[in-house]
Protein backbone atom coordinates (compact mmCIF):
# COMPACT_ATOMS: atom_id res chain seq x y z
CA UNK A 1 0.00 0.00 0.00
CA UNK A 2 2.89 2.40 0.75
CA UNK A 3 4.32 2.03 -2.78
CA UNK A 4 0.84 2.40 -4.28
CA UNK A 5 0.36 5.61 -2.29
CA UNK A 6 3.68 7.05 -3.46
CA UNK A 7 2.86 6.27 -7.10
CA UNK A 8 -0.60 7.80 -6.77
CA UNK A 9 0.91 10.91 -5.14
CA UNK A 10 3.40 11.36 -7.99
CA UNK A 11 0.67 10.91 -10.59
CA UNK A 12 -1.49 13.41 -8.72
CA UNK A 13 1.32 16.00 -8.67
CA UNK A 14 1.88 15.62 -12.41
CA UNK A 15 -1.85 15.91 -13.06
CA UNK A 16 -2.13 19.15 -11.08
CA UNK A 17 0.85 20.70 -12.87
CA UNK A 18 -0.74 20.12 -16.27
CA UNK A 19 -4.30 20.80 -15.09
CA UNK A 20 -3.52 24.14 -13.42
CA UNK A 21 -1.35 25.27 -16.33
CA UNK A 22 -3.92 24.57 -19.01
CA UNK A 23 -6.79 25.90 -16.87
CA UNK A 24 -4.98 29.22 -16.43
CA UNK A 25 -4.21 29.46 -20.14
CA UNK A 26 -7.77 28.68 -21.22
CA UNK A 27 -9.35 30.95 -18.58
CA UNK A 28 -7.15 33.86 -19.66
CA UNK A 29 -7.94 33.26 -23.32
CA UNK A 30 -11.71 33.01 -22.77
CA UNK A 31 -11.63 35.97 -20.38
CA UNK A 32 -9.89 38.24 -22.88
CA UNK A 33 -12.23 37.21 -25.70
CA UNK A 34 -15.24 37.70 -23.42
CA UNK A 35 -14.19 41.26 -22.58
CA UNK A 36 -14.38 42.26 -26.24
CA UNK A 37 -16.83 39.83 -27.84
CA UNK A 38 -18.97 38.32 -25.06
CA UNK A 39 -20.36 34.86 -25.75
CA UNK A 40 -18.89 33.32 -28.91
CA UNK A 41 -18.75 29.83 -30.48
CA UNK A 42 -14.98 29.98 -29.96
CA UNK A 43 -15.24 30.38 -26.18
CA UNK A 44 -17.79 27.58 -25.99
CA UNK A 45 -15.49 25.33 -28.00
CA UNK A 46 -12.64 26.10 -25.59
CA UNK A 47 -14.85 25.31 -22.59
CA UNK A 48 -15.85 21.98 -24.11
CA UNK A 49 -12.22 21.21 -24.85
CA UNK A 50 -11.25 22.09 -21.28
CA UNK A 51 -13.76 19.62 -19.82
CA UNK A 52 -12.87 16.88 -22.30
CA UNK A 53 -9.12 17.34 -21.84
CA UNK A 54 -9.40 17.32 -18.03
CA UNK A 55 -11.14 13.94 -18.19
CA UNK A 56 -8.36 12.71 -20.46
CA UNK A 57 -5.71 13.99 -18.06
CA UNK A 58 -7.44 12.22 -15.20
CA UNK A 59 -7.58 9.02 -17.25
CA UNK A 60 -4.04 8.93 -18.57
CA UNK A 61 -2.11 10.63 -15.76
CA UNK A 62 -4.08 9.98 -12.55
CA UNK A 63 -5.72 6.71 -13.65
CA UNK A 64 -9.33 7.84 -13.12
CA UNK A 65 -11.68 6.56 -15.79
CA UNK A 66 -15.05 8.20 -16.40
CA UNK A 67 -18.39 6.42 -16.84
CA UNK A 68 -21.49 8.61 -17.18
CA UNK A 69 -24.84 7.11 -18.15
CA UNK A 70 -28.45 8.24 -18.45
CA UNK A 71 -28.08 11.10 -20.96
CA UNK A 72 -31.36 9.93 -22.48
CA UNK A 73 -33.10 11.18 -19.32
CA UNK A 74 -32.32 14.82 -20.14
CA UNK A 75 -35.47 16.25 -21.76
CA UNK A 76 -35.32 18.55 -24.78
CA UNK A 77 -35.37 22.24 -24.03
CA UNK A 78 -34.75 23.94 -20.72
CA UNK A 79 -34.43 21.97 -17.51
CA UNK A 80 -32.61 22.00 -14.20
CA UNK A 81 -29.93 19.40 -13.54
CA UNK A 82 -29.49 18.86 -9.79
CA UNK A 83 -26.31 16.94 -9.05
CA UNK A 84 -24.56 15.42 -6.09
CA UNK A 85 -21.22 17.18 -5.62
CA UNK A 86 -18.17 15.32 -4.31
CA UNK A 87 -15.35 16.37 -6.63
CA UNK A 88 -14.20 18.76 -9.36
CA UNK A 89 -14.69 15.74 -11.65
CA UNK A 90 -18.43 16.38 -11.44
CA UNK A 91 -18.14 19.63 -13.41
CA UNK A 92 -16.09 18.08 -16.21
CA UNK A 93 -18.14 14.89 -16.45
CA UNK A 94 -21.60 16.51 -16.54
CA UNK A 95 -20.73 19.27 -19.03
CA UNK A 96 -20.62 17.13 -22.22
CA UNK A 97 -24.12 15.77 -21.59
CA UNK A 98 -25.93 19.06 -21.02
CA UNK A 99 -25.85 20.80 -24.39
CA UNK A 100 -25.41 24.38 -23.22
CA UNK A 101 -25.12 24.34 -19.42
CA UNK A 102 -25.35 27.27 -17.03
CA UNK A 103 -23.65 26.32 -13.77
CA UNK A 104 -24.61 27.92 -10.46
CA UNK A 105 -21.26 28.98 -8.96
CA UNK A 106 -20.26 30.78 -5.78
CA UNK A 107 -19.49 34.49 -5.97
CA UNK A 108 -15.90 34.03 -4.81
CA UNK A 109 -15.03 32.22 -8.05
CA UNK A 110 -16.66 34.91 -10.18
CA UNK A 111 -14.41 37.55 -8.60
CA UNK A 112 -11.21 35.87 -9.83
CA UNK A 113 -9.71 37.91 -12.71
CA UNK A 114 -10.00 36.20 -16.10
CA UNK A 115 -11.68 33.14 -14.57
CA UNK A 116 -14.71 35.18 -13.52
CA UNK A 117 -14.89 36.91 -16.90
CA UNK A 118 -14.71 33.55 -18.61
CA UNK A 119 -17.37 32.05 -16.34
CA UNK A 120 -19.81 34.88 -17.03
CA UNK A 121 -19.33 34.52 -20.78
CA UNK A 122 -20.16 30.82 -20.42
CA UNK A 123 -23.54 31.54 -18.78
CA UNK A 124 -22.43 30.73 -15.22
CA UNK A 125 -24.83 32.12 -12.61
CA UNK A 126 -23.46 33.82 -9.51
CA UNK A 127 -24.72 33.02 -6.01
CA UNK A 128 -23.53 34.88 -2.90
CA UNK A 129 -23.67 32.17 -0.24
CA UNK A 130 -22.94 34.69 2.54
CA UNK A 131 -26.37 36.25 1.93
CA UNK A 132 -28.17 32.95 2.38
CA UNK A 133 -31.79 33.02 1.25
CA UNK A 134 -31.51 36.72 0.38
CA UNK A 135 -29.36 35.77 -2.62
CA UNK A 136 -31.99 33.50 -4.15
CA UNK A 137 -34.15 36.15 -5.93
CA UNK A 138 -31.17 37.50 -7.89
CA UNK A 139 -30.10 33.96 -8.74
CA UNK A 140 -33.62 33.19 -9.95
CA UNK A 141 -33.59 36.17 -12.32
CA UNK A 142 -30.30 35.02 -13.86
CA UNK A 143 -31.50 31.42 -14.04
CA UNK A 144 -34.69 32.40 -15.87
CA UNK A 145 -32.67 34.46 -18.36
CA UNK A 146 -30.35 31.49 -18.93
CA UNK A 147 -33.30 29.16 -19.52
CA UNK A 148 -34.70 31.67 -22.01
CA UNK A 149 -31.36 31.52 -23.86
CA UNK A 150 -31.76 27.76 -24.17
CA UNK A 151 -29.42 26.78 -21.34
CA UNK A 152 -29.83 23.93 -18.91
CA UNK A 153 -29.21 25.00 -15.34
CA UNK A 154 -26.72 22.86 -13.40
CA UNK A 155 -26.96 23.23 -9.63
CA UNK A 156 -25.35 21.37 -6.74
CA UNK A 157 -28.17 21.35 -4.14
CA UNK A 158 -25.82 20.93 -1.18
CA UNK A 159 -23.92 24.05 -2.18
CA UNK A 160 -20.44 22.59 -1.83
CA UNK A 161 -18.48 19.38 -2.25
CA UNK A 162 -19.18 16.64 0.27
CA UNK A 163 -17.09 13.64 1.27
CA UNK A 164 -18.13 10.32 -0.22
CA UNK A 165 -21.14 8.88 1.66
CA UNK A 166 -21.30 11.88 4.01
CA UNK A 167 -24.75 12.81 5.40
CA UNK A 168 -26.76 14.86 2.93
CA UNK A 169 -27.41 18.57 3.54
CA UNK A 170 -29.67 20.00 0.83
CA UNK A 171 -30.26 23.74 0.61
CA UNK A 172 -33.52 25.52 -0.21
CA UNK A 173 -32.29 27.10 -3.45
CA UNK A 174 -33.17 24.06 -5.54
CA UNK A 175 -36.73 24.05 -4.17
CA UNK A 176 -37.18 27.71 -5.11
CA UNK A 177 -36.00 26.91 -8.64
CA UNK A 178 -38.44 24.04 -9.04
CA UNK A 179 -40.46 25.31 -12.00
CA UNK A 180 -39.04 23.13 -14.78
CA UNK A 181 -38.29 19.46 -15.22
CA UNK A 182 -35.52 18.48 -12.81
CA UNK A 183 -32.96 15.81 -13.65
CA UNK A 184 -31.21 14.35 -10.56
CA UNK A 185 -27.59 13.21 -10.89
CA UNK A 186 -25.96 10.59 -8.66
CA UNK A 187 -22.21 9.92 -8.60
CA UNK A 188 -19.35 8.40 -6.61
CA UNK A 189 -16.43 10.63 -7.65
CA UNK A 190 -15.49 11.48 -4.06
CA UNK A 191 -14.06 8.00 -3.63
CA UNK A 192 -11.34 8.84 -6.16
CA UNK A 193 -10.85 12.62 -6.10
CA UNK A 194 -12.33 13.72 -2.83
CA UNK A 195 -12.76 17.09 -1.23
CA UNK A 196 -9.48 18.26 0.36
CA UNK A 197 -7.79 15.00 -0.63
CA UNK A 198 -4.07 15.30 -1.31
CA UNK A 199 -4.13 12.27 -3.60
CA UNK A 200 -6.25 11.34 -6.61
CA UNK A 201 -6.78 7.59 -6.52
CA UNK A 202 -7.10 5.44 -9.66
CA UNK A 203 -10.44 3.81 -10.43
CA UNK A 204 -13.65 4.41 -12.36
CA UNK A 205 -15.69 7.43 -11.29
CA UNK A 206 -19.34 6.90 -12.19
CA UNK A 207 -22.15 9.36 -12.71
CA UNK A 208 -25.76 8.66 -13.57
CA UNK A 209 -28.37 11.08 -14.91
CA UNK A 210 -31.63 9.86 -13.40
CA UNK A 211 -35.21 10.12 -14.73
CA UNK A 212 -36.56 13.67 -14.58
CA UNK A 213 -38.86 14.78 -11.79
CA UNK A 214 -41.93 16.37 -13.34
CA UNK A 215 -43.02 19.89 -12.32
CA UNK A 216 -46.11 20.43 -10.21
CA UNK A 217 -45.23 18.67 -6.97
CA UNK A 218 -45.57 20.41 -3.63
CA UNK A 219 -42.21 21.86 -2.52
CA UNK A 220 -41.86 19.39 0.37
CA UNK A 221 -42.71 16.44 -1.87
CA UNK A 222 -40.25 17.58 -4.52
CA UNK A 223 -37.43 18.08 -2.00
CA UNK A 224 -38.00 14.62 -0.50
CA UNK A 225 -38.18 12.95 -3.90
CA UNK A 226 -35.04 14.69 -5.18
CA UNK A 227 -33.03 13.81 -2.08
CA UNK A 228 -34.21 10.20 -2.12
CA UNK A 229 -33.38 9.77 -5.82
CA UNK A 230 -29.89 11.24 -5.57
CA UNK A 231 -28.86 9.76 -2.23
CA UNK A 232 -30.17 6.24 -2.87
CA UNK A 233 -28.42 5.96 -6.22
CA UNK A 234 -25.25 7.66 -4.96
CA UNK A 235 -25.05 5.10 -2.15
CA UNK A 236 -25.54 2.29 -4.67
CA UNK A 237 -22.81 3.58 -7.01
CA UNK A 238 -20.43 4.10 -4.11
CA UNK A 239 -21.00 0.69 -2.55
CA UNK A 240 -20.63 -0.99 -5.94
CA UNK A 241 -17.22 0.67 -6.40
CA UNK A 242 -16.17 -0.27 -2.87
CA UNK A 243 -17.26 -3.88 -3.30
CA UNK A 244 -15.31 -4.07 -6.57
CA UNK A 245 -12.17 -3.00 -4.71
CA UNK A 246 -10.60 0.42 -4.22
CA UNK A 247 -6.95 1.35 -4.67
CA UNK A 248 -7.25 3.89 -1.86
CA UNK A 249 -7.03 3.04 1.83
CA UNK A 250 -10.25 3.02 3.86
CA UNK A 251 -9.95 5.53 6.70
CA UNK A 252 -11.91 4.97 9.95
CA UNK A 253 -14.22 7.86 9.03
CA UNK A 254 -14.94 6.40 5.59
CA UNK A 255 -15.44 2.95 7.13
CA UNK A 256 -18.13 4.41 9.40
CA UNK A 257 -19.87 6.05 6.45
CA UNK A 258 -19.71 2.81 4.47
CA UNK A 259 -21.30 0.91 7.35
CA UNK A 260 -24.06 3.52 7.60
CA UNK A 261 -24.69 3.33 3.85
CA UNK A 262 -25.02 -0.45 4.02
CA UNK A 263 -27.56 -0.12 6.82
CA UNK A 264 -29.77 2.27 4.86
CA UNK A 265 -29.45 0.34 1.58
CA UNK A 266 -32.77 -1.16 0.37
CA UNK A 267 -33.18 -4.85 1.10
CA UNK A 268 -32.71 -7.12 -1.90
Amino acid sequence: MALRTVIAALRTALFYIVFIGQTALIAITIGIVALFAGRTPFTWALAKYWCWSNLQLLRWIAGVRTDVSGAENIPPGGCIIASKHQSDWDVFAIFPHTGRPAYIVKKELMNIPFFGWAARSLDCIEIDRKKGSEAIPAMMVEARAALDRGCRIVIFPEGTRKAALAPADYRQGIVRMYTELNVPVALNSGLFWGRNSLIIWPGTACGELLPAIEPGLAPEAFAARLKHAIETRTDALSLAAIDSGLSRPISPALAERIAAARQRAPSA
